[in-house]
């Protein structure tokens, strides 16, 4: 059993100090892959450290298995942790310094050596096993703590962004081996935090994203926890829908002109546009915004309903695809528009792009989202 409990946790630096976390709600299932995100100062590394000990908690409690550890040390809460920083002792091998944590505990000689060679053959570590730290690059590095960890068979998993130091080929080809480790070993539940998002997207179970600033002594620590996809399509407010995927939603200012338990009807820039959200709860003439991804719009012929026309003032070719970026009449405000493979477009040009009804997000004066109606990915 390995469920983890957050039950009004909160954390306080000191008496005069605003909260870091404030009244975190969050169940966490057995096995499940659970990454948390956000911006700079979020809070994300210091619920990790909550869990495994490293920080006390405030108030509030937290149970792992069912048993409150608030109070309980580190080394008997069944947990292992993962840090940015390798920490591996130079002077010893890689087995050595897998088996290490095992050796303080008191375990024999013969246990150690088969839980190590385990989790070598997980990591593909075995024809390492002799070589000092020094004679690793930075990813088998980082698979030697990873090791580290597993041996130690324990009931949860806690990585603080194990990936920052490693180069970007080096980082995708260790977050296959954290995924294909989840795979393998599918019964201890693993906390990742991370502030990049592919990361989050990609490994994830489930997806806690953490606030910032003003906003968690207002709305608490925790803007919406759901799958990668359920944070992608429905994002629960403004700051959600911003803070998930890239490039970054486009968002709009606009007036409700009239609200629809399936269709609404805006005016954004002068321009009509049927949105296929459900905003009854909003009043006539609502100030909202309207949200739409890059990748969600399309090429027009000209201008019109759901339309957006503006003139490209830079352009990004990334080869499978490219990014426009349009004007907008408010000044320094632009529209980001994903064109599929090499546009023919050119700094200068005026383009119309197509906002489809079904694409839309609508957001509420306080940035709550209105509730999307078309039938979605989970």
């Amino acid at each position: 059993m390995s469920r983890i409990e957050f039950n009004n946790v909160c954390k306080r630096y000191g008496p005069n100090l605003p909260l870091t976390i404030h009244n975190a709600n969050l169940t966490i299932e057995d096995g499940e892959f659970c990454v948390f995100v956000g911006p700079s100062g979020c809070g994300k590394s210091t619920l990790l450290r909550m869990v495994a000990g490293l920080e006390d908690i405030s108030s509030g409690d937290l149970s792992i298995a069912g048993e409150r550890v608030n109070d309980l040390p580190p080394a008997r809460r069944g947990v292992a942790m993962v840090f940015q920083s390798y920490a591996l002792y130079p002077h010893m091998t890689v087995r050595e310094n897998m088996g290490f944590g095992l050796k303080v505990l008191g375990s024999n000689a013969a246990e150690i050596d088969k839980k190590v060679r385990e989790a070598a053959d997980i990591l593909q570590l075995t024809h390492l096993l002799d070589r000092l730290p020094k004679a690793l690059s930075g990813g088998q590095r980082q698979r030697v703590a990873i090791g580290r960890a597993i041996v130690k068979e324990p009931r949860v998993f806690l990585f603080d962004e194990p990936l920052s130091n490693l180069d970007a080929a080096l980082r995708v080809q260790t977050r296959l081996e954290i995924a294909k480790l989840h795979h393998n070993i599918g019964t201890a539940s693993m906390i990742y935090v991370t502030h990049d998002q592919v990361e989050a997207m990609t490994l994830a179970d489930k997806i806690v994203l953490l606030r910032a600033g003003d906003a968690v002594q207002t709305k608490g620590s925790i803007a919406q926890v759901g799958s990668p996809l359920t944070l992608y399509h429905r994002p629960a407010s403004l700051f959600v829908a911003e803070f998930i995927g890239s490039p970054k939603m486009n968002i709009l200012g606009g007036t409700l002109e009239q609200a629809g338990a399936v269709t609404s009807q805006l005016r954004v820039q002068g321009t009509p546009f049927a949105a296929a959200v459900d905003a009854t709860r909003l009043a006539q003439a609502a100030t909202v915004s309207m949200g739409i991804r890059p990748e969600d719009m399309r090429l027009a012929e000209g201008p019109g309903a759901n339309v957006l026309s503006g003139s490209i003032e830079h352009i990004e070719k990334l080869g499978e695809a490219s990014l426009l970026y349009l004007g907008t009449p408010t000044p320094g405000h632009l529209i980001t528009v994903k064109v599929e493979g090499t546009t023919r477009h050119h700094t200068g040009d005026t383009v119309h792009v197509l906002c489809p009804a079904e694409c839309l997000h609508v957001f509420d004066a306080e940035g709550d989202a209105c509730h999307r109606t078309p039938e979605l990915p989970a």
